[in-house]
């Protein structure tokens, strides 16, 4: 039956693309700092070594979103995602390498991810912070929930999955459409109570994002980690899916 599906797409002449699933990488960060020795140290990428990631992205012809234009996946060269887990302080670093390699031609955005009670914290973003960031049109600020927990072990999912949303979007006068699962946990219970509040869950699952029309798809939504070990040519397979 298959074969013959194919026969005839080629005979009445439907073009090529409609063959193509478009796979698109949405990568995931935490530090961009130097190692400290405190810390996972492959949950650090050096402010050197994301430049240059990113300087590929611009070379290479890449297109990057934020969950806002999610339906613009279709319409641009090379889509790619920049995600940032837990809100770090020295995600300010890569907001000034974005600027600097921000063009006519090459926008860089990003989306961070944080964790509402851990806000205005000594290593975390402050409230100034998000607003500056929102506010410059290079970031998104989306949710990782309000305290960081598994979500597949707790019963107040108001509190981390409403409260947290609320309490983004006061600070940042946007829509908080999208929430990461803390440790890329969930189940059917997690899925079902984010659909809830938000449009996308975001796991930690190593793939590229490809449309398969399962249900309730944008809550399983997978990511590649980019860590303190990758090299650029690391990088650069990781991001065409070899």
């Amino acid at each position: 039956m298959k074969k013959l599906w194919i026969f005839c797409l080629i005979i009445f002449g439907i073009p090529a693309p409609v063959f193509a699933q478009q796979k698109v990488p949405i990568l995931i960060y935490h530090s961009i700092d130097e190692y400290n020795g405190h810390g996972i140290k492959e949950l650090y990428v050096t402010p050197e070594n994301f430049e240059k990631q990113m300087t590929y992205l611009k070379d290479h012809g890449y297109t990057l979103l934020t969950f806002e234009r999610w339906q613009d996946m279709n319409k641009v060269n090379k889509p790619i995602f920049i995600t940032f887990d837990d809100g770090y302080k020295n995600n300010l670093n890569a907001f000034s390498i974005f600027q600097k390699l921000k063009t006519a031609h090459f926008q860089p955005t990003g989306t961070i991810f944080v964790i509402s009670d851990f806000i205005n914290r000594s290593n975390r973003l402050a409230e100034s912070d998000i607003k500056m960031l929102v506010n410059s049109g290079i970031f998104s600020i989306q949710s990782h929930t309000a305290t960081h927990p598994d979500l597949t072990k707790i019963e107040d999912y108001q509190y981390e999955l409403k409260g947290s949303k609320e309490k983004i979007e006061k600070i940042s006068g946007k829509p908080v459409i999208a929430l990461a699962y803390p440790y890329g946990n969930f189940n059917d219970r997690v899925v079902k109570e984010t659909m809830k509040y938000y449009r996308f869950g975001i796991t930690t699952t190593p793939e590229l994002f490809s449309e398969h029309g399962i249900k309730n798809e944008l809550f399983y939504i997978p990511r590649i980690y980019v860590k303190y070990s990758t090299t650029l040519k690391d990088f650069a397979k990781a991001v065409k899916g070899e």
